[in-house]
């Protein structure tokens, strides 16, 4: 899907890391979420509280998923799921453009 139609987005932006990665918030009707976001060349260690399918659109990253030992390159218009309550590890090696969707169930 390459636009979403009928939504809420919040106005303010969610910033991380000094500025290196931000998003923004997309409410659907159905009550769903998921956010936009920019992650600029780094690594960087998110925790979750919902679980999340993160789907890279653009860039060059490897991500340490929980329990796992190594990274994994994720190339563009893949994606991969984070369960909830854990932690991840992601290294951006150039400017990264993603969607994320969190999964309520």
């Amino acid at each position: 899907m390459s636009k979403f139609e009928n939504v809420t987005v919040l106005k303010e932006a969610s910033v991380y890391f000094d500025g290196k990665v931000t998003s923004r918030t997309v409410l659907f009707a159905d009550g769903s979420k998921k956010t936009l976001g920019i992650m600029m060349p780094g690594e960087y260690e998110f925790g979750t509280d919902a679980a999340e399918i993160m789907e890279m659109m653009s860039g060059d990253v490897e991500v340490l998923l929980p329990g796992e030992t190594e990274w994994k390159a994720i190339p563009n218009g893949e994606s991969f799921q984070v369960p909830a309550k854990s932690k991840f590890g992601i290294k951006v090696h150039s400017i990264a453009d993603y969607c994320c969707s969190y999964l309520t169930c």
